[in-house]
């Protein structure tokens, strides 16, 4: 792994992991370029579970980057610098240094707002959305009907956590395991994507895939239906399957490497 940084036009400091494909394999020449969830970083929902390794394996070189306010990428409690649509501003960015031609672009949960938000605006060959459902369609981002934006900020900032709902408290613990900037994670909270998403402007070959029992991707059939021509696959689970089941993994790359 290469590990780089670009300043963006605001100041902060995005970083981005680099992967070449296995020398034994025949190369690809599309990157694959990967946006992880809220609370995590390149490193917990790509490199750990497997799908790096199992996209280099394949022939592919592999791009993740770590969204503001995560892993190893600038952070501030200024809620006006967050927000899906200025993550995917920086995952263009960070596209542009590749200089090549066309991506294909993974996200998960908040990633996948960030991935469709960008796919909108740059060529994308083939598109994964993951953990996420019809709140894309009908909230304009992730689900806030499950999980109220402004509750998760006040809970990622309580000073006792420990009457948290499971749901959120499960996010704040997850993004202590992982050494998390909270009052960073609060202000992107408050500023999550609400505006919609102009699905019809996405041209690539979509795959939508979520857990079963995923709260914050419930009906993953009604955003799939609304992107021309996606498919959708299911996983057992809920919204832990990015790290949880190994099938998820496999899809993805089955989907991107068919």
């Amino acid at each position: 792994m290469r590990r780089h940084r670009v300043v963006v036009d605001d100041g902060t400091t995005i970083a981005y992991h680099c992967w070449e494909p296995d020398a034994a394999v025949t190369a690809d020449p599309v990157p694959v370029v990967l946006q992880h969830g809220f609370t995590a970083d390149t490193m917990a929902d790509w490199v750990f579970p497997g799908t790096v390794a199992g996209l280099t394996a394949a022939g592919r070189r592999v791009v993740g980057v770590d969204a503001r306010g995560h892993g190893r990428s600038g952070k501030s409690a200024d809620a006006g610098r967050y927000g899906e649509r200025r993550m995917a501003d920086d995952l263009r960015a960070v596209v542009a240094l590749l200089d090549v031609p066309v991506v294909d672009l993974v996200g998960y949960s908040m990633g996948a707002v960030v991935a469709l938000l960008a796919a909108t605006r740059m060529p994308v060959r083939r598109l994964v959305v993951g953990g996420v459902g019809a709140g894309i369609v009908e909230v304009g981002g992730v689900d806030t009907r499950a999980l109220p934006s402004d509750r998760l900020a006040r809970a990622l900032l309580a000073e006792d956590p420990g009457d948290l709902p499971a749901g959120i408290a499960g996010l704040r613990a997850h993004a202590a395991m992982l050494g998390a900037d909270l009052p960073s994670l609060a202000a992107q909270a408050r500023a999550v994507h609400r505006e919609g998403i102009d699905l019809d402007a996405i041209t690539a070959e979509t795959l939508v895939i979520a857990g079963d029992a995923d709260p914050l991707a419930e009906r993953p059939h009604v955003l799939a239906g609304a992107i021309a021509g996606a498919s959708l696959h299911l996983v057992a689970g809920g919204h832990e399957v990015i790290g949880s089941n190994p099938g998820f993994h496999s899809a993805i790359i089955d989907f991107l490497n068919r």
